[in-house]
């Protein structure tokens, strides 16, 4: 078995070789197929979160242990199977939801192990998908592809998934209002072929880079605002008709977040789930004033994610700008996602 691990937070992966694990009790061995990069693969390998204020928040302090193996969105192929493993068999290809939480607490029985205090997320607190084979505890997270392929199904553990969560916290505004959708990135973008699944009224995507702001456009975006023009507030308001009443921080920095903030309407709702840091200043007084709803949103659930494999087996996504590339250019990518030259989504590919 080979891995790519972070060995030391902010310095290059390395790889590692050992004898393919065997499985053991309910326990699925798969071969990976594909796995996703995502921009959460960047602050795992950075090892911190920018809390604002000067303050830091190290993930080692939140239980990431090191050498991990990141990769969090996984399509593989089981090639072996425990003696307690049910419903799967060698040879099959899932998808793996990877949200793993203890199984016990309160959070988890209610079905939303994503929140549970004692995770065991794979590629975050267990190891994932950068390897060659990937062990999951349990086939209940392994979801059938349908007819999709690898490429296509692995973001929609993460990147489809975390969006998909988030517009189903906008509830019926994703029908009745356009959904601003800060940060054109691999979810911005996955969120804007949602909304167009969803038969939702449409989106208008916001990014400082003319780029993404195209591939929003050409994915079918209402329109695309760059957040640096002056007029950039006046512009997002006429857009969305008057006011936002409806919209998603993809990026999550002082900037994004305050303009989605000073951009609602009275009654409007504002999800925040991106994880670049910072902080803001709201007048507690505003926030009955004007009705308004700022809520976080942390991946998703076990049944939304089948739930969303059931929408995008009805009506397949358009296929938002995805590249392979080998395991071994990893670090690369990491790199590229940094400096913010990634359109689209990368998925690594073992083979």
């Amino acid at each position: 078995m080979r891995s790519f691990q972070v060995c030391r937070c902010g310095e290059p992966m390395q790889f590692a070789e050992r004898v393919d694990p065997k499985p053991t009790g309910s326990e699925v061995l798969l071969k990976v197929l594909a796995a996703g990069v995502c921009h959460s693969d960047l602050h795992i390998w950075e090892g911190f979160y920018d809390m604002g204020g000067g303050k830091i928040l190290r993930l080692q302090e939140r239980g990431v242990n090191l050498p991990l193996t990141m990769g969090h969105e996984n399509v593989g192929e089981v090639v072996a199977v425990g003696p307690r493993a049910r419903g799967v068999k060698v040879g099959d290809k899932r998808l793996v939801y990877p949200w793993i939480g203890c199984g016990t607490c309160k959070v988890c029985k209610r079905g939303e192990e994503q929140l549970c205090m004692s995770p065991r997320f794979l590629g975050v607190y267990r190891d994932g998908g950068y390897a060659s084979h990937l062990m999951v505890p349990h086939p209940r997270y392994l979801l059938p592809l349908g007819k999709m392929e690898p490429l296509e199904a692995a973001p929609l553990a993460c990147s489809g998934l975390t969006a998909f969560s988030a517009l189903k916290k906008l509830g019926n505004l994703v029908k009745s209002e356009p959904v601003v959708v800060i940060g054109a990135g691999g979810l911005g973008l996955m969120a804007i072929a949602i909304v167009k699944a969803m038969k939702g009224k449409g989106t208008i995507a916001v990014d400082i880079d003319p780029e993404k702001r195209a591939a929003a456009k050409k994915l079918g975006a209402l329109a695309a605002i760059d957040p640096n023009a002056p007029d950039a507030l006046a512009q997002l308001k006429k857009a969305a008709g008057g006011g936002v009443w409806a919209a998603i921080d993809f990026v999550g920095n002082e900037q994004t977040t305050q303009l989605g903030v000073d951009g609602l309407v009275k009654g409007g709702k504002l999800i925040v789930v991106g994880l670049f840091g910072g902080q803001i200043t709201i007048s507690l007084p505003l926030i009955p004033i004007r009705a308004m709803t700022i809520q976080g949103s942390y991946t998703g659930s076990l049944a939304e994610l089948e739930e969303l494999v059931k929408l995008v087996r009805n009506k397949p996504l358009p296929l938002i700008p995805t590249k392979t590339v080998r395991l071994e250019q990893a670090q690369d990518i990491i790199k590229d996602l940094k400096a913010g030259k990634v359109i689209g989504r990368r998925v690594l590919t073992p083979a």
